[in-house]
């Protein structure tokens, strides 16, 4: 429409600047002067047919000059995003194609700087926690080598600390292949009827031991006796595991409690483990799930974490189709919840706090 009315008013004022000069030609010759109506009617007739001429000539070539613009830019353009027809393109539809491949390329263009850098701390993390094991087992085996086998106290307590590295880098290769194997759908979910209660009891008789080590106490309130579940037993198991040990591990007060609560919300089961240990500062919040990153990087390393149980903990809910949510105050407390599908027939509505 644009390059219409640009033609038409083109036409116009060619057609009018030819008539100004047919009429100044003829005013400057006195033997052709006239102002006879045939004269004025072949004036007119003249216009008409120079508009009509000068419109549809510049309309042709402004649109042969469009057409061969915008197939210029267009070959420069991914094929995907041209339409079949591009003759009957517009500038303004071009320029909103180009527009909007320009933001997705910067869009993709800060994707991957995102993922260059996490590439690169990725790498770094990795590295350091295969060395600090790796490093230990040489330092034992080279003491054991020049001598230190003689002496069986020292050589008893290298191989017992060379069994624990070697166990870490077991811990930390186990993880990640466990990682790699839900980010690529290879890991499947052996989905059956459990109580969660009962499960949570379990896990706290397991590491009942490593809380009195830390002063903790460990505490399941529930809402019911039994609560019926439908997941698997043993993912759930290893993200209770995970969610107690690091409460349990981060409880450096006096009086550390550690409570698990399970509660019904309407076809669901909230799981919440909650403790009043050190928290987690807000601007890290966002970044606790990635691997191998670690809230107190001294800490969490001397207690001989892979720093993979937060991320194995997110995978493993998002093949339930469920969501782990934290919310932590500094020095106050950390709360981690999630939900898991009620199982249909649920019985047992004692409310009872154990």
């Amino acid at each position: 429409m644009k390059f219409q009315i640009l033609s038409f008013l083109a036409s116009l004022f060619i057609t009018v600047l030819m008539i100004l000069v047919v009429m100044i030609f003829n005013i400057s010759q006195e033997h052709l002067r006239t102002n006879t109506l045939t004269f004025y009617f072949a004036v007119g007739f003249a216009v008409l047919i120079m508009l009509v001429v000068n419109y549809f000539v510049l309309e042709y070539l402004l649109g042969y000059y469009k057409r061969k613009q915008i197939r210029h830019i267009s070959t420069r353009l991914p094929d995907e995003v041209m339409p079949v027809d591009e003759s009957a393109m517009s500038f303004s539809q071009l320029g909103e194609i180009v527009s909007e491949l320009s933001q997705k390329n910067a869009i993709e263009i800060d994707t991957m700087k995102d993922m260059e850098t996490y590439r690169k701390e990725y790498i770094g993390n990795i590295s350091h926690e295969l060395k600090t094991p790796l490093f230990s087992i040489q330092g034992y085996v080279e003491t054991l080598l020049d001598g230190g086998v003689e002496n069986l106290a020292i050589r008893d307590k290298y191989l017992e600390r060379i069994d624990k590295s070697v166990e870490r880098l077991l811990d930390i290769v186990k993880d990640l292949d466990m990682l790699n194997q839900f980010e690529t759908g290879e890991i499947s979910l052996h989905i059956s009827r459990f109580d969660i209660n009962a499960l949570v009891r379990e896990i706290m008789d397991m590491l009942e031991m490593d809380a009195e080590r830390s002063g903790a106490k460990l505490q399941l309130q529930t809402t019911h006796q039994m609560l019926f579940v439908n997941a698997d037993v043993q993912k759930i198991a290893q993200v209770l595991i995970n969610l107690i040990s690091n409460a349990i591990h981060y409880s450096n007060r006096d009086h550390a409690q550690i409570t698990v609560k399970t509660s019904v919300l309407r076809r669901k089961v909230l799981v919440e483990v909650i403790d009043n240990g050190m928290g987690i500062k807000a601007e890290v919040l966002p970044r606790i799930f990635e691997r191998f990153y670690r809230v107190e990087t001294s800490r969490s390393r001397r207690e001989g974490g892979s720093g993979l149980g937060l991320s194995i903990v997110k995978h493993i809910l998002e093949a339930h189709n469920e969501t782990i949510i934290v919310n932590s105050v500094y020095l106050e407390g950390t709360t981690f919840s999630f939900m898991l599908e009620k199982h249909a027939s649920q019985a047992g509505n004692l409310a009872k706090t154990f």
